[in-house]
């Protein structure tokens, strides 16, 4: 099959706020493809309803916001990382203002949020607790009119380029076309998010599958830290299975987490109560639905102002009124939900890979700021700092890229072989039940192995299928599980995100990172 060719300067797979960051950046210093395989509207920056953290309060300070980042990650930060987020994240959040970026301001000046883990309110909102979408909308208007910029949506990556470790562009395929197109590229960069959207009750979009960190591997790249799932504490919950995210804010602002008797539960499991960490929070919430046998707790905010409520959380109000709930006055039905991948591709400080010439930032990236548990509001200032910092280390990549004649053997095809959807669907939800069911909040040796069991058994018995081109998403979901899965049963302990009833302990032998790399063993390695 003849394929076409183009050649950029760099190529950024991903529309999420990581992806648009580093594209605006790129278009500084050359041509950019930027590539999405939905919309520029479906990712879960766009979604994410928390700020951003940034020490940018004359009260406040990095070395807090240092010290807060440590202490949530349980030991496994990588602290010359945190160092470079909480440093350039001030510098890269007050650009953003001085480019005509508005965030919310109180009587003085930005109105700074409270969220669980921080010891200084340093919260950036936008539009209320619609940050995500405000930053992301901001940034696309600004790439979209760039001419140094090509958007490339509706495109499918299905593989990278490697030639002697050394990724020199990518295979995708547009829309419906059966044609592959090679795009190479001095650099290319990965921001294609996490996969918290393979677990059955999540906050994340469909599209949140980890197809990145997949293709990654399969490219040979290493990845690390799988095992490490952030729950969201608070997801409304509704019996229809519909979820939305109660975000951390409400909390912030003085929200009371209680039981069906009104007890504040929290308390009992940590003095913080509502402002733990998220592994704290979400692990007492489990507890306690498991200890009552029910599945949902509730989040009050009724001794509170109820004007101010409605009016600061107008997002969260209005998509709880459908639902019968007004979030001012009626207890809020919430459960943890499956909402950030710690762990992913392994990168630099300069977000460069184990493989020449390919970079990643973001959620698909593990960059070791987060350690073993993401401080709340960190994720959006990672994809600011390290989706520049990838684009400064694509910068310094000036080899030359093979000729097209050199790389159009052994090309992907796009088959038309009919697939059924139906089967599909049903095994992405077995897929999703199973990952919640034994790979979700509290593990166990059992349930790791029944897991890993069954997604080994589902990839053999299904082999035809997922060779298929309409079978690539349920192999790049299958692919990423069972590399959770794969480190969650490695990783003997509980820590941070991680928790093992079997193994309630923290242990040393796991002061260091579980890294995967195709056709090698698992290697725990110490970052410096």
């Amino acid at each position: 099959m003849t394929s076409r060719h183009d050649h950029y300067d760099f190529l950024i797979v991903g529309s999420g706020l990581a992806g648009l960051y580093a594209a605006f950046c790129a278009a500084r210093h050359g041509r950019v493809a930027l590539f999405s395989k939905s919309s520029l509207t479906e990712s879960s920056s766009y979604w994410a309803q928390g700020g951003i953290a940034a020490a940018i309060n004359p009260e406040d300070s990095a070395y807090f916001h240092l010290d807060d980042t440590v202490a949530a990650g349980r030991g496994l930060c990588r602290k010359a990382a945190v160092e470079i987020l909480v440093g350039e994240g001030v510098q890269r959040v007050r650009e953003l203002i001085a480019m005509g970026m508005k965030f919310d301001e109180g009587r003085r000046g930005l109105h700074l949020g409270l969220e669980g883990g921080h010891s200084h309110r340093r919260i950036l909102h936008a539009q209320g607790n619609a940050t995500g979408e405000a930053v992301v909308t901001f940034l696309k208007q600004r790439v979209a009119s760039h001419d140094n910029i090509t958007v490339l949506d509706g495109t499918t990556v299905s593989e990278l380029i490697v030639r002697d470790d050394r990724c020199i562009g990518l295979v995708a395929f547009r829309r419906d076309d059966l044609q592959p197109h090679v795009f190479t590229a001095r650099a290319t960069i990965l921001a294609t998010g996490g996969a918290a959207g393979n677990f059955k009750r999540t906050t994340n979009p469909p599209s949140s599958s980890g197809d990145g960190i997949a293709i990654a591997y399969n490219a040979g790249a290493q990845v690390c830290d799988m095992e490490f799932v952030q729950f969201h504490p608070t997801a409304l919950y509704t019996k229809s299975g519909y979820t939305f995210l109660i975000s951390e804010a409400l909390r912030g602002e003085g929200g009371h987490l209680i039981n069906a008797s009104g007890d504040r539960f929290v308390l009992h499991d940590d003095s913080r109560g509502e402002l733990a960490p998220r592994d704290v929070v979400a692990a007492s919430i489990f507890r306690e639905m498991r200890s009552t046998g029910v599945d949902h707790v509730y989040l009050t905010m009724a001794h509170l102002d109820h004007g101010k409520v409605r009016e600061r959380f107008r997002n969260v109000y209005e998509a709880c009124v459908p639902h019968g709930v007004d979030i001012a006055v009626d207890p809020i039905p919430v459960a943890p939900a499956a909402h950030y991948l710690i762990g992913g591709i392994v990168t630099g400080r300069m977000a460069g890979t184990s493989l020449w010439g390919l970079f990643a930032c973001g959620e698909s990236a593990c960059t070791g700021v987060h350690g073993a548990n993401r401080l709340a509001s960190n994720s959006l200032l990672e994809c600011l700092v390290f989706g520049k910092r990838a684009v400064d280390g694509a910068v310094t990549v000036t080899d030359d890229v093979p000729s097209p004649g050199e790389i159009a053997s052994g090309l992907p095809e796009r088959d038309t072989k009919a697939v059924d959807e139906r089967r599909i669907s049903t095994l992405r939800e077995e897929v999703s039940n199973l990952m919640t069911g034994h790979v979700g909040i509290l593990r166990t040796e059992q349930g790791l192995a029944a897991a890993l069991e069954r997604l080994t058994e589902i990839r053999e018995t299904h082999r035809p299928l997922l060779a298929c081109w309409g079978g690539r998403g349920l192999r790049n979901m299958l692919r990423v599980c069972e590399l959770t899965v794969r480190c969650a049963a490695i990783r003997e302990e509980t820590r941070g995100a991680h928790i093992r009833e079997d193994y309630p302990d923290e242990d040393d032998r796991f002061n260091g990172h579980i890294t995967l790399q195709k056709r090698s063993e698992p290697r725990i390695v110490a970052w410096t």
